[in-house]
């Protein structure tokens, strides 16, 4: 289908782009255009204005700032896999970044628009949910924080106000031994998550702590906290322990009931895949 009529603008810095946001009636940024293309080919989004951010380079790179990462809004999905500073403290990033799309999205498809579009069902944000990712966004008003916890507020929708711009996102550097993997089930290769279960445990002998994130088991990404409860202490070679924890996936979500199985079907894949995710990262 074609997208209704729209006026096209450029801009070369976020001051350009929070200067247009704030001028436009009813704007939306751009940069990989792979979320916001193929609603506005379906008539689903029809924005008066683009805001073609993709060659604001201050949005882009990763960097170290202190015991963290940080990753411009705009970097790709391939620059953030490949590069030697999130392979080297939070590979986990890497990993998860690798299962988003296919190569052709990979090399178009932005870190920090995966983010802001806010769907429950794509990798990005309940990896972001479950390590604490911190937002950085700009606006008329300047600069402020957003907690993971704080920024995925309903089905594609995100604390972002309309007239801001995410800069970039802020991840914590995994401690040594920390380890990891990401289950996702889908009906095809490279397609959405019908539900995705990511661990990440630290501790030698016993797990010090856990960290759980699930896609698509509710309008916004899922942090598992009672399965995160019941792992800490637990000895990494109690399969039996850690089986009875992971059962706890799916306790007070909402997943969503249509073409891709209902609710009762997601709840037990959560179950599945947080067990498998976390049996997996402990070998």
């Amino acid at each position: 289908m074609i997208p209704a009529t729209f006026d096209y603008v450029r801009v070369t810095s976020v001051a350009d782009a929070v200067q247009a946001l704030t001028s436009a009636e009813d704007a939306k940024l751009l940069a990989g255009g792979h979320s916001l293309l193929p609603l506005m080919k379906l008539r689903l989004a029809y924005p008066e204005t683009l805001i073609d951010i993709g060659r604001v380079e201050e949005m882009k790179g990763v960097r170290e700032d202190g015991n963290r990462l940080v990753i411009g809004a705009a970097t790709t999905h391939y620059d953030v896999l490949s590069n030697p500073l999130v392979q080297q403290h939070c590979g986990v990033i890497a990993d998860v970044t690798a299962k988003v799309g296919d190569p052709q999205v990979r090399h178009r498809g932005t870190h920090g628009g995966s983010l802001a579009h806010g769907d429950a069902a794509s990798d990005m944000p309940a990896m972001a949910l479950a390590l604490n990712a911190r937002f950085v966004a700009e606006g008329p008003g300047g600069r402020r924080d957003i907690e993971a916890s704080d920024f995925f507020s309903d089905y594609l929708e995100t604390a972002l106000a309309p007239d801001e711009v995410l800069l970039e996102v802020s991840w914590p550097k995994l401690p040594d031994g920390a380890r990891w993997n990401y289950q996702k089930f889908t009906r095809v290769t490279q397609g959405w998550a019908i539900v995705g279960a990511l661990a990440v445990v630290a501790g030698n002998g016993a797990i010090d702590h856990a960290h759980i994130g699930l896609t698509n088991m509710g309008s916004t990404p899922v942090r598992a906290s009672g399965v995160e409860a019941a792992l800490a202490g637990v000895d990494t070679g109690d399969t039996a322990a850690i089986d009875a924890a992971c059962e706890q996936a799916a306790e007070g979500t909402s997943p969503p009931s249509d073409l891709n199985g209902d609710a009762a079907y997601r709840q037990h894949l959560a179950r599945v895949l947080t067990r498998r995710a976390v049996r997996a990262a402990l070998s």
